[in-house]
This record gives C-alpha cells, structure tokens and sequence, in this order.
C-alpha cells in the first residue's frame, strides 16, 4: 500500500526526500555541536554554524508543510507528516538553542561530561539519519527500525546519568567557590541533555508511524 502511494506522489512532493534532509541537517548541528565543546577559540563559529543548520532545517520543515498543504496524497497521516516534521525541527532548535546560551556566556571551556553528552548527540543524530532514510520501506525494514529507536531510547537514558554525574562534579568543583560558574555550567547541562531528550521524541514519533501504518 506505502509503496502505491509514493507512486503518485509527485516528485516535487517527495516527502521521504525531504525528511531525509531534514535528519542530515540533525547529524551536521550535532557534529558541531560537538566541536564547540572541544572548547578553544573555534567556539564562536562553530555556534554559528549551528545556527546555520537550524535555518536550513527550518527552509525544509516549510516546504514539508507546504507540500501537505497542496498534496492529494500522502505517503501517511497527515498529523504524522506534522508531527515528524516538528520532532526533527525540535531537535535542531534544541541545538540553537544550546548554541545560544554558550554563546551568551562566552563560555571557552567545558567539562568532560558535557562532551560526553555532545558524543551521545552525535550517536543519536547518527541513528535518527538511518531510521529517516528506512521509512520510505517500513513494512520491510520494521525489525531495523524497532531496533534504531530503542537504541535511541538508551542512549536518552545514559544521557540522563551523564546529567546526573556531570552536574555533581559541577556543584563539587564550585560547591566553596564561583557560584556563576555553576549557573552557567548547570544551565548548559540542561540544554545537553535536552538535545538528547528532543531525539527520543523523533524515535517515538517513528514508532507511532510504524503502529499506525504496519
């Protein structure tokens, strides 16, 4: 049935084509992402060029919305279209929005657990690409798929323990000495760990694709 419907989509309303470039600008913000928390003076740019992968996720996310709008046909729901759009879009915006408070504190250094937190980013991004790429053959991919999100799903919860663990080091590291260092480190905890929570959220958008649609 999925594949009858793709057939006449037309292909300037390639919805798989898009939702494919919408996850690739994930794994780009991610990976920058990651090179601002090796620190240096290469922190401004890199933010920048966070900043510059939201705005080409939010170009595609329009043209996702418009191509609903003006299509007969759907490759599914479209409230599934919406909501996968706006769980992709959510986690590059997660991103900026990390990139933001870095770039408000001017902040140069940062402590092992926070890049830890960046390489879990970048493994969840990596494996969101994948799951994008295998939704145009769900039906024959579903055992693939099923195992993407849980892995995501794990990777969301060891982000929760490198929270826990970094913002102990923080409070132990200033709990006698610089209470705006703390701040500003617990507040770019937050941020970190929520990019990782806003992936969980595309992996559980998938799975509901996956039981509306199998």
């Amino acid at each position: 049935m999925l594949s009858w419907f793709q057939a006449l989509l037309p292909k300037e309303d390639n919805f798989f084509r898009l939702f494919d470039a919408h996850a690739a600008t994930l794994i780009r913000g991610a990976e920058a992402l990651r090179k601002v928390l090796e620190g240096g003076d290469e922190v401004p740019a890199w933010c920048q060029k966070i900043v510059d992968h939201e705005h080409e996720a939010d170009a595609v996310a329009r043209e996702v919305l418009f191509a609903v709008r003006r299509s007969f046909i759907t490759p599914f729901d479209r409230s599934d279209i919406r909501g996968l759009t706006n769980s992709l879009d959510d986690s590059i915006d997660q991103m900026q929005k990390t990139a933001k408070v870095i770039t408000l504190y001017e902040l140069r250094e940062f402590a092992p657990h926070m890049r830890e937190l960046g390489d879990v980013a970048v493994e969840a991004a990596a494996l969101t690409v994948e799951a994008v790429s295998l939704l145009p053959a769900m039906r024959k991919n579903h055992g693939r798929l099923n195992e993407l999100t849980e892995k995501i799903a794990r990777l969301e919860s060891h982000s929760d323990d490198l929270y826990d663990a970094g913002m102990k080091a923080l409070f132990e590291a200033h709990r006698h000495g610089d209470a705006m260092a703390f701040l500003t480190g617990a507040e770019v905890y937050d941020h970190l760990e929520k990019v990782v929570d806003r992936f969980e959220d595309v992996a559980n958008r998938i799975n509901g694709v996956l039981v509306e649609h199998l």
